[in-house]
């Protein structure tokens, strides 16, 4: 009798920047804001959104600036189907803001926060930033949670944007080689 010792090989991450505008992208920009707008909605109204609410939410935060050089956009795919994304906003010479962090639900737990996270990391140095920094809503525990994992502080308020009710922070600090 002979026993199978097939294995099976777990999807891996990829992270890569991409066109903000690609089908993929305008995509998971949707899916991020329908799964905040409806946080926030049920949060606050017992209810989720409207398809009104969302195109509306679209059209008041465009993601256009997320491209070079005033910013980019990554997206994360998991064994090569795009399930998560973030974008970096070029504020000043040394610092970005990060900003639509998103892993679809099925996806979630499998890694691509971190994995994005680093990514992000990458992305913001290659823009020349020493400082990330975002704003965030405090009902947003699992991404507050992701952040401050992966070196983000809270920090005094840079924005004032309606959704942001804190702000977090991390220094940038040189790349390390690889293989080190």
């Amino acid at each position: 009798m002979t026993l199978s010792t097939a294995t099976t090989t777990a999807p891996t991450w990829a992270v890569a920047p991409a066109t903000v505008t690609s089908p993929e992208a305008v995509a998971l920009l949707r899916d991020y804001l329908i799964d905040v707008s409806d946080r926030y909605y049920l949060h606050h109204q017992g209810r989720v959104s409207t398809p009104e609410e969302i195109e509306e939410g679209l059209a008041a935060f465009p993601s256009d600036d997320l491209t070079p050089p005033t910013g980019v956009f990554l997206v994360g795919r998991l064994g090569g189907r795009p399930q998560a994304c973030a974008g970096l906003r070029v504020l000043d010479t040394g610092t970005v803001e990060l900003t639509r962090v998103f892993v679809r639900s099925e996806a979630r737990g499998s890694g691509g926060g971190a994995r994005l996270l680093a990514a992000v990391d990458e992305a913001a140095r290659g823009l020349g930033a020493r400082r990330i920094v975002l704003d965030t809503r405090l009902d947003l525990v699992e991404a507050r949670a992701l952040y401050t994992r992966h070196g983000y502080v809270e920090i005094p308020a840079y924005s004032n944007g309606p959704y942001a009710e804190v702000w977090y922070g991390k220094e940038l600090t040189a790349a390390v080689p690889a293989g080190a």
